[in-house]
């Protein structure tokens, strides 16, 4: 199983998946290959930034299956099949389960609009406003069973400015997002991430 053969997961606009997509094309994927788009609703608009792309998708409506361990059996078969070796979260709104995280334990990332462990969970960046804060940023973190608590990859600040709104410093995160996620996958790729322990390094 290789690393640079990689399944991207969304379930709306795509926007990371967009500057993932645009990284390849520039050859800033550190070698790594989109092979497949994975998304629970075959109406996002995400599916149709893949198509425009050439990246062949996997749309499975869980619904449409028994269970979500049904529902994942199928992701996971076809991930095998294409012999995928990362898979990237990008917006992609459903928990795993064991069924997709076991077979792929250390290889699935995704990133959140918040530094971790800060305020995990649903509307990061309302609750860093709520809350008050300064500073709050984006991580990039490795996935294990809980809601964004595996070890952190990568982690960029940004300062939160008088008179934020929600929309204004989403505008902003979503800025270092596109910056900071194909740079992340791009490392992974190219073999340059190493964990030991909960500590993630990123080779030069």
């Amino acid at each position: 199983m290789q690393w640079s053969r990689i399944a991207v997961f969304a379930s709306g606009q795509g926007s990371n998946f967009a500057a993932l997509a645009e990284a390849e094309r520039a050859g800033q994927l550190g070698g790594g290959r989109i092979e497949l788009l994975v998304s629970d609703r075959p109406e996002a608009p995400v599916a149709r930034r893949a198509e425009a792309a050439g990246i062949p998708s996997l749309l499975l409506r869980p619904k449409d299956f028994a269970s979500r361990e049904l529902y994942e059996a199928g992701i996971v078969a076809e991930l095998q099949r294409r012999n995928i070796g990362l898979i990237v979260l990008a917006g992609y709104m459903r928990l795993i389960s064991p069924v997709l995280l076991e077979p792929y334990a250390g290889r699935i990332i995704n990133i959140h609009p918040s530094l971790l462990p800060a305020f995990a969970g649903k509307d990061a960046i309302g609750q860093a406003l709520d809350y008050g804060v300064k500073l709050t940023g984006v991580t990039v973190h490795f996935v294990d069973g809980g809601m964004d608590t595996g070890p952190v990859i990568a982690q960029r600040s940004l300062a939160v400015e008088a008179g934020d709104t929600a929309e204004s410093l989403a505008e902003r995160i979503h800025r270092v997002e596109y910056e900071l996620y194909p740079a992340v996958v791009a490392a992974l790729a190219a073999g340059k991430v190493e964990l030991d322990g909960r500590r993630a390094i990123i080779r030069a």
